[in-house]
């Protein structure tokens, strides 16, 4: 068996804590791990909305933080912010604008993000200054080390890990032939 076969997402994904979108009906589950400050998640990025546009309702994304801390100073506190801002349920706003601009994660510009988002500021402030989604942010971690996370971008589709290549011609026909099988 190879790789792919037998690496499987742990836990699954779960409906009432897992960040998705799409139908939850879809035939397709694209599982993401990742993080914000990751160069090669931020080329991912723009590839996954591509494949997002043209399978539409049948694709589903979701998306666990996977922050390298070591080489990735912004990251955990990036993937807080988009933990805070889905609380006030723009997760999905804020992860966009946070791969939108790598460049630009340090607190002073989470902050600018979260007004631009017009989240509660104060509510916004207190869970970054608190750490309140660090705990959200370490569980996503610890399941992709069970899950055999390695390195970021880390896809799995259905639930079985994807190690073939991520560029939108691969990505894309790997998820119409899964829709295909499945249809």
């Amino acid at each position: 068996m190879s790789r792919e076969e037998t690496a499987q997402l742990t836990p699954p994904v779960n409906e009432s804590r897992d960040n998705i979108h799409g139908p939850q009906k879809a035939p397709v589950t694209l599982f993401e791990y990742g993080d914000y400050e990751c160069p090669y998640c931020g080329q991912a990025y723009s590839i996954i909305k591509k494949a997002q546009n043209i399978l539409g309702n049948s694709l589903r994304f979701v998306f666990r933080n996977f922050p390298i801390t070591q080489s990735h100073p912004h990251a955990q506190h990036s993937a807080e912010a988009a933990e805070c801002a889905g609380a006030q349920n723009k997760f999905w706003e804020m992860h966009d604008i946070l791969y939108e601009h790598q460049q630009a994660l340090d607190d002073k510009h989470l902050k600018k993000y979260a007004e631009v988002l017009e989240l509660d500021k104060y509510r916004f402030k207190n869970d970054m200054s608190n750490h309140i989604y660090a705990s959200r942010v370490r569980e996503d971690f610890l399941s992709g080390v069970r899950s055999g996370v390695n390195s970021t971008p880390c896809f799995y589709i259905n639930g079985l890990r994807y190690d073939n290549s991520w560029d939108f011609e691969a990505l894309v026909k790997t998820l119409k032939s899964h829709i295909k099988k499945l249809a």
